[in-house]
């Protein structure tokens, strides 16, 4: 027998042995020691989850330091899913039954749907609870609490919300803010704003964002940084205990441009006069028609800087209604409020032929390329002839020259003037300079540009829709028609109070901004801008140019004589009577927009005082009539208010004038 065999068969097996031993000793060395540090960090990570806590937004502020938009603690109601799970199917449709009963018997109608929706949502982190329904009562949450044994799983927890504390005052202005998207989550992801601490306020997908207005435009400043919770799961990944915790950091303040006080009278005034103008006829040259007087917008900025001092829309709405979710009800009634939508700015989104307040860049472009001087006058027989076509005018005022054809408003005047201009560009170039056909650079969201049509414009929309352009050429009457603010030009009121904002300065177009500066959170209130107090303040918003208009003497003196008699013994002389223009003079000037179908688009446009300019004011008012009737009144209220007058109540004012 050969006993060599097995002895080396022994040797062997006992290489590999000490083989295997060998590497499972040099696989655990490595292990514990080499790779120690990187596999202590993993492992840590596989028992513990960092959730982040959502931090307060900051203050939203005025000109004189009041807290327009604040934060406080609303009551929400939450599910546990972790628990919820652990239920017997039966209990848990019983307990989403009785919540949404108990939340409707309570104040808050919620359906069994919108429950088992929220519960269904993966936009929610497993450890942490789900919000079903916010900003319940008091009472609601005693009940919940002594009703316990009945909701397992239920709790109530205190988180800040935004509340707005003017209510639809200003809600153009500040907008409002909804829990973030996924696609919003995707786009913002990789660039978080900072706070003065150089730390990002990273979001997650419950965040909060704004949505409409500053709260959206200024987004990076507002937003809080949100604190961190570190907790500890088990193998389900259900949570132990709270490792550590970081308090989340307020958002910075914003401090407006905007006075509320002025705000609220701009928005009072114009809803006032559209109510009191609804359901009036208008009567003219092509009949009676109705004044509908549905929507409108008016505009305060302080013309020697471009801030922007008030910014009224009609109709409007409360930001509150979505600070917890607004219904499909509600955001279907703002919708269609009295025909038209709530929900947009048309101060800065509306777009209306301008009337005769378009005068003012037809007589600088005029004067300014030497085709007449304010002395050339013109025989205004009430009706211009091109073509053979007939334009007639509201009058007949003989021999006259520029400045009394502003302060009368003779469209046979301006009439002439664009047919002088005709096969050249003056009055869009001239347009352009003043801040139209495009957007102000406004610091909210969604502005629309107008636009001012010219020969190539009108070639290319032809080209692009022959159905609804079918001439392609430019006519003389396109540049009558220019010359007077109608057919060819459509405008915001934004841009009507800036270019009135220009005249006034001596020809400087400011880009306007509603934000003054933004301050360090939770900064103290009270502290008026102006104030050499600056320890609080983060950053300064500046006054930006946008563009230069050529105002000599020789263009502007005739421009400001005409339009300082308008409210004097012109178109809207009816409109002022009683305010006192030694102490306050207004410089401006009335406009009529027709609209086929329907009653005429009412606007004014000014600067006050007429010395030495502190504010440009523009109101354009919807399906109301002559501009002096409407638009004029909404403009005298504003100034009453600016200028400590007596207040006038509200009446129609009826001219009997176009302009």
């Amino acid at each position: 027998m050969d006993t060599a065999s097995p002895r080396l068969r022994m040797s062997v097996i006992g290489v590999v042995v000490v083989g295997c031993f060998a590497a499972l000793f040099a696989r655990l060395w490595y292990l514990q020691v080499m790779e120690a540090p990187q596999l202590e960090v993993q492992a840590t990570a596989n028992r513990t989850r960092t959730v982040a806590v959502e931090a307060p937004r900051g203050r939203i502020l005025d000109r004189n330091g009041k807290v327009i938009v604040d934060n406080e603690t609303s009551l929400v109601v939450t599910v546990d899913r972790n628990a919820l799970r652990k239920l017997p199917k039966d209990q848990r449709d019983a307990l989403v039954s009785k919540l949404a009963a108990t939340f409707t018997d309570f104040g808050t109608p919620t359906k069994i749907e919108t429950i088992e929706r929220r519960l269904a949502d993966q936009q929610y982190d497993d450890l942490q609870p789900v919000p079903v329904v916010n900003g319940i009562s008091q009472d609601l949450m005693v009940y919940l609490s002594e009703h316990a044994e009945e909701f397992p799983t239920v709790g109530v927890e205190r988180e800040s919300v935004r509340k707005y504390n003017y209510g639809a005052y200003g809600a153009n202005i500040v907008g409002y803010v909804g829990r973030i998207t996924k696609e919003t989550l995707e786009a913002v992801k990789d660039s978080p704003g900072v706070d003065p601490d150089g730390v990002a306020k990273e979001y997650q997908p419950d965040s909060t964002i704004g949505l409409a207005g500053v709260e959206a435009a200024y987004e990076k400043d507002l937003r809080g940084t949100p604190g961190t919770e570190v907790v500890e799961i088990d193998a389900k990944n259900r949570p132990v205990r709270t490792v550590s915790y970081q308090a989340p950091r307020p958002g910075s303040d914003v401090q407006l441009n905007i006075d509320i006080d002025l705000q609220v009278k701009a928005e009072d005034s114009l809803r006032q006069q559209l109510d009191a103008t609804r359901g009036g006829s208008q009567k003219d040259n092509y009949g009676i028609r109705v004044k509908n007087a549905p929507a409108g917008a008016a505009v305060v900025l302080d013309p020697n800087s471009g801030a922007v001092l008030a910014l009224a829309t009609y109709p409007t709405y409360d930001p509150q209604d979505f600070v917890n979710g607004i219904s499909d009800e509600r955001y279907q009634q703002l919708l269609n409020t009295n025909g038209v939508s709530a929900l947009i700015d048309r101060a800065i989104t509306g777009v209306y032929a301008p009337g005769s307040t378009f005068k003012l860049v037809t007589a600088s472009a005029a004067l300014n390329n030497g085709l007449i001087t304010g002395g050339t006058t013109y025989n205004d027989t009430g009706v211009f002839t091109v073509g053979g076509q007939d334009f007639r005018s509201t009058g007949k005022n003989g021999y006259i020259a520029l400045p009394r054809a502003l302060t009368v408003s003779s469209d046979v005047y301006f009439y002439w003037l664009g047919s002088r201009m005709d096969g050249t560009t003056d009055i869009q170039d001239t347009a352009a300079r003043f801040g139209f056909d495009s957007t102000t650079g406004i610091d909210l969201p969604n502005e629309s540009p107008g636009y001012v049509l010219t020969p190539a414009d009108k070639k290319a929309l032809h080209d692009k829709n022959p159905d609804a352009w079918p001439y392609s050429d430019w006519f003389t009457g396109d540049s009558v028609q220019l010359a007077i603010g109608q057919n060819a030009v459509a405008v915001t009121p934004i841009q009507l109070a800036g270019a009135y904002g220009a005249l006034a300065n001596g020809g400087t177009v400011y880009q306007p901004h509603v934000v003054a500066r933004v301050l360090k959170p939770s900064s103290r209130t009270g502290i008026p801008l102006g104030s050499p107090d600056t320890a609080d303040v983060l950053r300064v918003v500046d006054p930006v140019v946008r563009s230069q208009v050529d105002m000599p003497p020789g263009t502007r003196d005739p421009i400001v004589e005409g339009l300082s008699q308008v409210t004097h013994g012109g178109t809207a002389a009816l409109a002022f009577t009683g305010f006192d223009q030694r102490a306050f003079p207004v410089v401006g000037k009335t406009g009529t927009a027709q609209v086929q179908g329907k009653a005429d688009t009412s606007v004014f446009a000014s600067y006050a005082p007429a010395d030495q300019p502190q504010y440009a004011v523009a109101a354009v008012l919807e399906e109301s009539g002559f501009g002096a009737d409407a638009a004029a009144p909404v403009v005298r209220h504003v100034y009453e208010f600016l200028a400590g007058q007596a207040e006038t109540g509200f009446k129609a004012v009826e001219t009997g004038k176009q302009d």
